[in-house]
């Protein structure tokens, strides 16, 4: 089974390389995909980092973990980006592959109001991103438990811009890719 994680990675951070490496261990892939949007519809407009940048720096976080690896097929179409395009097209490129599409339980929830909702669980298998130590979520998909880790990429992109640093929110070639190219010190996001 391949695993899709998909999201803007705006920048990447240890919260989704937790996630990820609990849904290769709890599911057992072969190989997870880090699948960042050229163009999300919930977000367009707003993104921090050109896709460029943005898959450059998940290249750098994940170089060494064999089972992690970058899908470009968003990048290399116009934007936005459906996920149901994105699984039509993987699925045309792989006939014979297993996809597992991960979403955290807050996407999931709004998993209805996304182009097509319906043909996703009939293009790949949908797993929820459960995080803390609470109760899974209920719900129509099923749930991976997940580390509780309090970063998000606002929060880090804010640091940015107030000159705090993100060393320890960002894997450390990430922080220093950020640096070198002068990322997020403009805009609100």
């Amino acid at each position: 089974m391949i695993g899709l994680f998909g999201g803007s990675f705006d920048p990447i951070h240890h919260g989704h390389l937790l996630a990820a490496q609990a849904a290769v261990e709890v599911l057992g892939l072969a190989e997870l995909r880090f699948v960042p949007a050229r163009e999300q519809p919930f977000k367009e407009g707003r993104h921090g980092a050109v896709p460029d940048h943005r898959a450059a720096m998940i290249d750098l976080a994940i170089e060494a973990e064999p089972r992690f690896g970058l899908e470009r097929c968003e990048l290399d179409r116009p934007g936005p980006s459906y996920t149901v395009d994105t699984l039509r097209q993987l699925r045309a490129r792989e006939p014979g592959a297993e996809f597992v599409l991960l979403v955290g339980s807050d996407a999931a929830a709004d998993l209805p109001l996304w182009r097509e909702a319906a043909a996703i669980p009939e293009l790949a298998q949908v797993v929820m991103f459960a995080r803390g130590g609470g109760p899974l979520p209920a719900g129509a998909f099923p749930a991976v438990r997940v580390p509780a880790v309090e970063i998000s990429a606002t929060a880090i992109r804010r640091r940015v811009r107030e000159g705090l640093p993100i060393h320890w929110w960002v894997p450390a070639p990430v922080a220093d890719y950020i640096a070198a190219h002068r990322l997020y010190l403009d805009g609100e996001g």
